[in-house]
């Protein structure tokens, strides 16, 4: 017995073992990964990812569909703002962030110029134009701040993502005039109706403009219906029982344009048990191209050529986070 072992390999002696002309096949590595076994049991080398897998790029090669060459630097600011019954402001906050955003596979450094008479705390003082204020701010990591003090420039090297450069606060001295003013007439008629007249003025420049603005005025509860009459069509309101408020809403605002409304609601009793008929209005809205704080990028530069020309672009936008007018 040979117990399975070969005994010999000799060409003459194996050709006559052979029962049918042989057939040579190649097998292809993909092939060969799914044959291989031990006793027929199928191995994990196809499914696992090949080596070159952890070298390849987060975003596509230049020229791929889908491939964006570009890199985007965004000024965000949020304002906090409580105005009292006489148009003073009581609160007036302004929480910055600058954030950068980059569809290069790799690039050079980047070079952020910020407004020269951009000043952090209130005993500083640069430049001869009007000076551009935070009561403090915060850098990430990875920024470099050696140009910071006497050029006001961030250098950053930027991996594909996003990347939070700059933070920065801004409290009860706002440098522009707030963005909206309301100036509301209460009257009560015979018929028992309560009649609201708002006057909306929008204190921005004439170039920019607020978008998306909405207007929530609380009334008190027991109001059955609601009339109204709007300065523009594209203009809608409604009464939303479910929050004891009446919804203004305003596509769009020019800068020192001035907008109004009136409503007449009645409520479902008379009015001797109102007392203070309506609380403070809530306003929400969005100021594109436009920093409340004064905030601008002087420029936005690679230290060296970069291939394919990446487009860079610069985006503000100014929201609100509380915006609080009392009555």
């Amino acid at each position: 017995q040979d117990y399975g072992y070969v005994q010999t390999t000799a060409p003459d002696v194996a050709a006559q073992l052979h029962q049918m002309e042989p057939c040579s096949h190649s097998l292809s590595r993909t092939d060969w990964q799914r044959s291989a076994s031990v006793f027929g049991a199928e191995t994990q080398q196809s499914k696992v990812a090949p080596s070159s897998a952890a070298s390849r790029p987060v975003l596509p090669p230049y020229g791929d569909q889908g491939a964006r060459n570009e890199v985007f630097l965004d000024v965000v600011e949020r304002l906090t703002v409580v105005i009292t019954a006489n148009g003073t402001p009581m609160k007036a906050d302004i929480q910055g962030e600058i954030r950068l955003k980059s569809y290069l596979p790799s690039c050079s450094e980047l070079r952020i110029g910020l407004t020269e008479e951009f000043c952090v705390g209130k005993s500083e003082l640069r430049g001869y134009g009007a000076a551009v204020r935070a009561d403090q701010c915060a850098f990430h990591s990875s920024v470099k701040l050696d140009e910071f003090e006497s050029s006001r420039i961030l250098k950053v090297t930027p991996s594909p993502g996003e990347l939070l450069v700059m933070q920065y606060q801004l409290s009860d001295d706002i440098p522009s005039a707030l963005p909206f003013h309301l100036f509301p007439t209460l009257e009560r008629d015979p018929t028992g109706r309560l009649r609201i007249y708002l006057k909306l003025r929008c204190d921005l420049p004439p170039k920019s403009q607020a978008l998306n603005v909405r207007v929530q005025l609380p009334v008190p509860k027991g109001v059955i219906s609601l009339s109204q009459e709007l300065s523009s069509p594209e203009q809608t309101a409604e009464l939303q029982p479910s929050l004891k408020a009446i919804r203004w809403v305003i596509p769009r605002v020019q800068g020192g344009s001035q907008l109004s409304a009136l409503f007449k609601v009645k409520p479902a009793w008379g009015m001797e048990g109102w007392g203070s008929p309506l609380g403070p209005v809530n306003m929400s809205f969005e100021l594109p191209m436009h920093t409340c704080s004064g905030l601008q990028i002087r420029f936005l530069r690679f230290t060296a050529p970069q291939p394919g020309l990446p487009h860079r672009w610069v985006r503000y936008v100014s929201h609100s986070d509380s915006y609080v007018i009392r009555l």
